[in-house]
């Protein structure tokens, strides 16, 4: 199996970028690629993925086991014939202080070289103790080789190589230099999506050409091979369908782990996805999945399609089974304010949504269910691993709603809870992750499925709008 870990000293070194330049030039070159993300990241596996050609995976320490980790990893690369994992802050950084859950541990654990990406701004010399450093922390850690990223003018680049032959084993794998081609897009959230950017594949083009122009690609899928046997491609068994789920996917809302998908369909749902911003109405369905993404920077588009907030507001008055995380919670409230202006919104939530200029919420979450909780099947009774990163508030919040979830560590939606239930939506900003500790696609689906018996049965029309208090239904 071929495989490397890109990672970085530091934050913001450059490493998606250079990440999505490697993965662009490998898969240019006709060769299967798969990638993956460490971490509870939304935006950079879209990156990969359209770079790629195939779908990102995330490997995340808080909310998966060591096993379910391996397992996914050999799950996704399936039949690709390198892999491509990118790690989150630096190879050292982690909520854990011995850094059990550091990119370091994650390279560890896949067994897998790691490709060190340093931001050399103002750097000569000063390189080599830097590097020395990083290989001497964790002697377990292997590396691959070192991208200069960054890079100056030529003179610049010599002075790095001679530095790092000089003084450390490390190989020098190539080098890229300082171009805003090759910046993309920052906000409040990290990266603009690839559904926002517009020219994202001329974007993705480009850093290919500076990966395929300054990085030895020969020699970095060498130092990453592994004379080991490749599992066999796990054939993944989808059952029949028996409930559809609409889920929101478009320029607004795009938050969505790739396996938490297929989980969906492997617990008997047909995924159908729709445009929030240009579709009138939800398709025919069972239930309603809108995840998070930009919902304020596409606001007026948003308010300007009355009809499909008509027709979510109408289908979730009726007892439509909705989730809607974070963004998508934000759709459903009255409004959304956002750099000065405000934009009417579904309105079947009793609140305002209101972007500040600082997180409310952000990193990683523990939550326990309150009887109100909507969903069916039994949990663990430890309070359950997520995450959440929202610089939405809600305002103007009606008295009486009930809530899911009791916040044990995080913000959610006031500090102490989360999870507004209103007849049978669940709406929330922690993000859920499916695993053997959160297995939340499984028990929405069956509450899905048991909703559609009881709409199928004699007499059960209405029963999910009468248990909807009259002061909280929607005006839009």
């Amino acid at each position: 199996m071929t495989r490397f870990y890109v990672s970085a000293a530091i934050k913001s070194s450059g490493k998606t970028t250079v990440s999505i330049g490697l993965a662009a030039a490998i898969a240019a070159r006709g060769m299967k690629i798969q990638t993956f993300k460490k971490g509870p990241d939304y935006i950079d596996p879209m990156w990969l993925a359209r770079a790629s050609g195939r779908p990102c995976y995330n490997l995340d320490f808080n909310t998966q086991a060591t096993d379910e980790i391996e397992k996914l990893y050999a799950h996704g690369f399936g039949d690709a014939e390198l892999a491509l994992i990118e790690g989150n802050k630096g190879l050292h950084d982690g909520v854990d202080p011995r850094g059990g859950d550091s990119s370091a541990a994650l390279a560890k654990l896949l067994r897998a070289p790691v490709v060190l990406v340093i931001d050399t701004t103002g750097m000569a010399r000063g390189i080599a103790p830097l590097l020395l450093g990083y290989r001497q922390f964790d002697p377990e850690v292997e590396f691959a080789g070192i991208i200069l990223n960054k890079v100056g003018a030529a003179r610049q680049e010599s002075k790095l190589r001679q530095a790092v032959e000089n003084y450390t084993d490390l190989k020098v794998l190539g080098a890229i230099g300082r171009d805003a081609k090759l910046n993309i897009d920052e906000r409040h959230l990290g990266l603009t999506t690839p559904n926002e950017a517009g020219e994202c594949d001329a974007v993705i083009a480009h850093a290919r050409d500076a990966v395929l122009n300054g990085v030895d690609l020969d020699g970095l899928i060498a130092a990453a091979m592994r004379p080991e046997p490749r599992p066999a491609p796990r054939l993944r068994a989808i059952p029949s369908p028996d409930v559809t789920l609409a889920v929101a996917r478009d320029a607004a809302f795009g938050f969505y782990y790739s396996d938490d998908l297929e989980a969906l369909e492997n617990a008997g749902a047909r995924l159908v996805f729709f445009d929030a911003l240009r579709d009138k109405a939800l398709p025919d369905c069972d239930g309603l999945f809108i995840g998070g993404g930009f919902p304020e920077t596409q606001a007026a588009a948003l308010s300007a399609n009355r009809s499909m907030r008509q027709s979510v507001g109408s289908a979730i008055e009726s007892g439509l089974p909705t989730y809607a995380e974070c963004g998508g919670m934000m759709y459903l409230t009255r409004s959304i304010r956002f750099c000065g202006e405000s934009h009417a919104m579904v309105g079947i939530i009793p609140a305002d949504s209101v972007m500040g200029e600082r997180p409310q919420g952000r990193g990683l979450v523990r939550v326990e269910e309150t009887a109100d909780f909507p969903w069916r099947g039994s949990v663990a009774d430890a309070p359950l691993p997520a995450h959440e990163f929202h610089y939405a508030r809600l305002e103007n919040i009606a008295p009486d709603l009930r809530y899911g979830w009791r916040m044990r560590r995080g913000h959610g939606i006031d500090g102490c809870r989360d999870g507004i239930v209103i007849g049978n939506l669940f709406a929330s900003f922690t993000h859920l992750r499916n695993a053997a500790r959160t297995p939340w696609t499984d028990r929405f689906v069956a509450f899905v499925r048991a909703e559609k018996a009881k709409r199928a049965a004699p007499f059960s029309s209405g029963r999910a709008a009468a248990r909807m208090p009259a002061s909280l239904r929607r005006a839009v």
